[in-house]
Parts: structure tokens; sequence; C-alpha cells
């Protein structure tokens, strides 16, 4: 096998780790020698053991002449866990091979120098796109405190995501309900605003798939959340942030504290609605790293038009509705140079959907 390969082997196993892992990032390791696997392992989840130190512990022979693929650099600081670097060196690993360098201060480039003041050759770079992509929340995160925001809708060929009197259900079909919920495992957190909990009373949370639950974050400038909905009723199960403004009832933020749910007072932007960007660095703080965005229309513009969405997957159902409640709304575009370009990243069919799948350029506009 060539080096890609093990490498592609590697992110294969990382993948595993999809969900379970934040804020630390998915990794894959394989220990090769002698032309051949001894030992595999991947980041199970938050506080357990790295890839490095369970591909090493799974090896069937002696690690030392070995040569390890890992998807991100080594870490050589005390976590939850010991430096991975110490257990590389006293494993007597002659090689690494790194697929990309980890943006996280506390690394960055310092794994890979340490290896090899070792002696142990190291190379860096081996499938860097696809490896940088796996944990491309981390590197965000790590970069800017902030999570990366992916915005989910499904809408009618023209346009739509529910008729003019409001009906929703369903516009996309069971299988990308289901890729949803795919999503919401691989996210720490979820968004939408009290409209949406008001009109459908969802529980957000994962049931279609196998998988965690992401925290549920609610936007309420006003804290209209009813105390009997299914969010607050789950809130136990899966932890509730609702973020709302100091124009909210004092005794409600209270009440609502009582029962277990996280109160962000968020300072209001010029319309007296929650400011996102000091809502984003918030989630930051509380060590949110990805976040899915699921509507309804005014939360998914009110992102759009603030530039604040890295991501977008929109499921279009082969149906036409003609008048109703379009996607996104104003954005204050005027000229088609204006308009927001989007890099599709991918297409593919759930259903009878088409899911387009794609990265907003900000390099554009």
């Amino acid at each position: 096998m060539s080096e890609e390969e093990y490498m592609k082997l590697a992110l294969r196993l990382a993948r595993r780790g999809l969900g379970w892992t934040s804020p630390n990032p998915v990794v894959g390791a394989v220990l090769v020698k002698d032309s051949r696997i001894v030992g595999r392992g991947y980041h199970r989840r938050f506080g357990g053991n790295h890839a490095e130190i369970n591909a090493l512990q799974n090896a069937s022979t002696d690690p030392a002449g070995a040569t390890l693929y890992v998807t991100l650099e080594p870490c050589c600081h005390y976590g939850k866990t010991p430096p991975c670097v110490d257990a590389i060196i006293s494993n007597k690993i002659i090689r690494v091979v790194i697929g990309t360098l980890d943006p996280n201060p506390q690394v960055s480039g310092k794994g890979a120098k340490i290896l090899n003041q070792q002696g142990i050759e190291t190379r860096v770079g081996v499938l860097e796109e696809a490896c940088r992509k796996l944990n491309e929340a981390h590197f965000k995160y790590m970069t800017t405190g902030l999570p990366l925001v992916t915005l989910k809708f499904a809408q009618t060929l023209d346009g739509r995501i529910a008729t003019a009197s409001g009906d929703s259900r369903w516009i996309s079909s069971e299988e990308f309900r289901k890729r949803v919920h795919r999503l919401r495992a691989t996210s720490d957190a979820v968004l939408v605003g009290i409209d949406t909990v008001l009109a459908d009373n969802p529980q957000l949370t994962v049931r279609l798939v196998r998988g965690r639950s992401p925290t549920r974050v609610i936007l309420d400038s006003r804290l209209r959340m009813p105390p009997d909905s299914e969010i607050v009723r789950t809130r136990d199960i899966v932890p509730v942030m609702i973020a709302t403004t100091a124009q909210a009832d004092s005794k409600k933020v209270s009440q609502l504290r009582e029962m277990g749910i996280e109160i962000l007072v968020i300072q209001p932007d010029e319309f007296g609605e929650i400011d996102l960007k000091h809502l984003l660095r918030a989630l930051g703080e509380r060590n949110i790293a990805s976040l899915l965005v699921e509507g309804g229309a005014k939360v998914i513009t009110s992102f759009l038009r603030q530039k604040l969405a890295d991501k977008l997957v929109v499921a279009i159902a082969p149906k036409i509705m003609g008048r109703g409640i379009d996607a996104v709304g104003e954005l204050n575009i005027a000229k088609i140079s204006q308009a927001l370009k989007l890099n599709f990243q991918k297409v593919s069919r759930a259903g009878e959907d088409i899911v387009i799948e794609a990265r907003v350029d900000r390099s554009a506009g």
C-alpha cells in the first residue's frame, strides 16, 4: 500500500469518532511495520485515549521500528490524557506520517518538531486537504474561537419552505430527514428560533439514526418559551440553552434556570433581536465548535445577511408551491454582483430530493 492509502484508512477510522470527541478533533491512526498493518486506532470520545495510543495498544506485535500514519499532528501537552509524542518516542516508532498540523496553539507544529528532535523521521501533508476538511470545525474553532455554522433547510423547487398558512410537514423526504438527524449527531449544537418552537413544538434530538443528541439552542429575545414545550420537557435528557436579551422577564429567567436550562443573556442588535455575532462568541466560550442552524426563514436569513454561515445543506423537493414562505428573505442585495456566492461541494439524492452541500465563498463580494 502507498502512504496515501494508509492515510485513507486512517481517515476512515477517524470518521468513527464524529459526534463523540468534541471539543477535541476526530483522529485516526494506522501503525505499519515491515509493510504490514500491525495496529489501528481512532479517538473514540472526549476524555478517552487519543488515536495514536489506541493504535499502539492494539498493536499485534512490538511497535518498535514501525511507521505511524496519523491524520492530525500528535499532541505534545497534557490535557485529559498525557502527550501522544511521549508514547511515540517511548515505543521507538522510527517514522511518523502526519496528514496535517494541528491549529491548536498548544500543538501547532510543536509535536512534529519534538519528534524530529528525537530523531524520528516526520513527514507532514499526506492527503492534507482531506484531513483538514474532516476537522473543519476544529480548524475554525481553534483559529477564531467561533463554531463552524451550517445552515440546513428543505425547500420546494420554487424556493418555499412552507405554505402561506405556515404548513411545512413534510416538504422533504424521509431519507433527507434521516440525513438531518445524522447532521445533528455530528454537531455540538442545533439552533432554531422561538417561532419554530411555537409552531412545531420540536424535540430537536437524534432519533432516526444512532448517535448523540446535540445541545439545543433557542433564539428567544423576549423569552416566550412555553414551560410545557417538548424542548423544556426533555431538558434532563439533552441540554438546552436559551439565548435571550435583557428585555426578557426576570421571573421567567429565574423559573427556567431553576428548571436546569441555561439562559444566555446576549446584547441586542440594532433591531432589538439577539446579536448573532455575540451569541456565536458565547457558544464558542462554551466549547461548541460546530453549530447546525435549522431555521426557520427569519433565522436563516439573519445568518446569511450577516455572513455568519460557513456551509449550507439544502434539500430541493420535486414540488412547486407558488405562494408561500420563502426559504431566504431580504438580504439587501441590489445587484447580481452583490449576491452571496456558493461553492458547491456535493450534489446527491435523498429519496426524491436533490441535496446540495455548499460552502459560502467569503472571498466574493
